[in-house]
């Protein structure tokens, strides 16, 4: 397709985007009177409408029921989650037993690692890519620590070429092959937080298991976001927060992924907790656990339902719309927004560079060559919420469900206008 920039040409696009009527799902909010153009998905969906009728079930049941309401609410509380396990499943290409709802994104690694990540004097190394997500980085060092090991002779990153802003897969995989019989674990964020990359996780986990080691992803970025396929792809094990592509809201709740072939088993170390065991004799109040045959089976504490309402109302847009769908959009979208940012750049005296290569999701990072945090502050006083990243990046993401053409089009003119009076 050839893009225009012209609103009548965005408009157009809008007029046969048949995921267009979604955005009336969302709650935008307002600068000057006006909904904003939202570009931080990546960091905050929106809220969808439909959370609040969610959230007010639980309420209601709370009220009504009290303690009976977890097991004659009408979505009973001790297994509240488990209504998640199966859209969700859908999203990250797992089967629903190997999925689970529960904590928060770091939380869930730590307790994750303690089953994956299990040193030997040989084989103890980690690899993960350079300038990880800091909470990650903290993870592994700690996790290292705890070991009684070396950060400094353990981990490993995976740097960039010198002079590109990506990774390239076969530095990733080499760097794998050379660690070799003394790499224990691979750990890497599938789409990247800063660039927008998304990673070969197919590439990158088969090269991993084919050394030896165990092979997980941080899929913050990428759940919701890119097209997964954990089952097949043999992934040991994954975990995301639900609040970004998914629009569950701040802080809540995280989902892991944890193959098949380590369920139901009671020799693995794992920390463990009275939600974990089995449903049928839970509440017999045994001394010994016994796992639940999924993922559930990681679970220390009963569920927050609170805090999963909101994400069981946004798995419900995933389920009416499918993640196919969503990529098509995804895909077209960020296209036109890459196309605007050309033309903009064209029409005035600056030099805007795209670091996201083409292996992206919904994400666009921007040099802004020439132009400081004026510029970024422009465009949020004028209704474009979008985030900075030191020294002068942008960060850009128009989510599909309910981002349109015409945002991407007043965008570019808001830009345009922002760099002429900076």
């Amino acid at each position: 397709m050839e893009f225009k920039n012209t609103l009548e040409f965005a408009k157009s696009l809008d007029a046969i985007d048949q995921l267009g009527v979604y955005r009336d799902e969302f709650i935008f909010p307002k600068v000057n009177g006006k909904e904003v153009i939202y570009f931080t998905g990546n960091s905050l969906g929106l809220q969808p409408k439909r959370t609040q009728g969610f959230i007010d079930e639980v309420m209601k049941d709370w009220a009504e029921l009290a303690v009976e309401g977890h097991f004659y609410a009408k979505k009973p509380w001790w297994d509240y989650h488990e209504q998640l396990a199966e859209p969700l499943a859908k999203v990250v290409g797992a089967l629903p037993e190997e999925v689970s709802v529960m904590n928060t994104l770091t939380v869930n690694l730590h307790l994750l690692m303690v089953s994956f990540y299990r040193p030997t004097k040989k084989r103890f190394k980690i690899i993960c890519e350079e300038k990880a997500f800091p909470s990650d980085q903290y993870m592994f060092q700690s996790q290292v620590r705890f070991h009684g090991l070396d950060p400094k002779e353990t981990i490993i990153e995976v740097k960039k070429r010198e002079g590109e802003h990506y990774w390239r897969t076969e530095d990733v995989i080499q760097k794998i092959n050379e660690v070799g019989d003394e790499l224990a674990l691979v750990l890497i964020g599938g789409v990247n937080y800063y660039n927008g990359q998304v990673m070969d996780m197919k590439a990158i986990t088969k090269a991993g298991k084919a050394v030896g080691a165990m092979v997980g992803w941080d899929l913050a970025h990428a759940v919701g976001n890119v097209k997964l396929n954990l089952h097949d792809w043999e992934v040991d094990f994954a975990s995301w927060c639900s609040y970004k592509y998914m629009n569950s809201g701040p802080g809540n709740a995280s989902g892991i992924f944890v193959n098949r072939k380590y369920l139901g088993k009671t020799d693995i170390p794992r920390f463990e907790g009275w939600w974990g065991t089995k449903k049928e004799t839970r509440f017999l109040m045994k001394p010994e656990f016994e796992p639940m045959e999924n993922a559930d089976a990681w679970q220390i504490s009963n569920a927050p339902v609170l805090s999963i309402a909101p994400y069981l109302a946004s798995l419900t847009l995933f389920e009416e719309v499918g993640m196919d769908a969503l990529i098509e959009k995804r895909n077209k979208i960020v296209s036109y927004l890459e196309f605007i940012l050309h033309e903009i750049d064209k029409e005035v005296d600056s030099s805007f560079e795209i670091i996201t290569p083409k292996d992206r999701g919904c994400q666009l990072s921007v040099f802004l060559h020439g132009h400081g945090k004026s510029l970024f502050n422009y465009l949020m006083e004028n209704g474009v919420i979008t985030d900075w990243r030191e020294p002068n990046v942008i960060r850009l993401a128009p989510a599909p469900f309910y981002c349109s053409y015409e945002d991407m089009y007043r965008f570019g003119q808001i830009l345009k206008a922002g760099v002429l009076a900076n």
